[in-house]
C-alpha cells in the first residue's frame, strides 16, 4: 500500500509528513540533492540507505546524507514520519 504524504511550506521551510497505514507500507527508493532530517514521531521504520538497513523506534531524529539512495518502510501500523 501506499504512504499517505501531507506538504507543507512556512518560511521557506518545507515540510512533509508521511502516515504509513500498514506495517509492510513503503517509500520507495529516492534520492535528495540536499541532506535532511526525518522526524520519525510515532511507530517504527526499517530505512535503507545505500542498502544498509538500520531500524528506529519513535521517538528518533533520522539524518540522512543527500545523494543517497533511501527507502522507508513501516514496521508497525499507524507510522507517522
Amino acid at each position: 500500500m501506499s504512504v499517505e504524504v501531507h506538504i507543507g511550506c512556512v518560511e521557506n521551510l518545507f515540510t512533509r509528513m508521511m502516515f504509513f497505514q500498514k506495517t509492510g507500507d513503503k517509500e520507495t527508493g529516492h534520492v535528495h540533492q540536499h541532506d535532511h532530517l526525518t522526524l520519525l514521531a510515532k511507530g517504527k521504520l526499517k530505512v535503507t540507505i545505500d542498502d544498509q538497513e538500520t531500524e528506529f523506534t519513535a521517538p528518533h531524529m533520522i539524518y540522512i546524507n543527500k545523494d543517497k539512495v533511501h527507502e522507508l518502510q513501516a514496521l508497525s501500523d499507524n507510522t507517522i514520519a
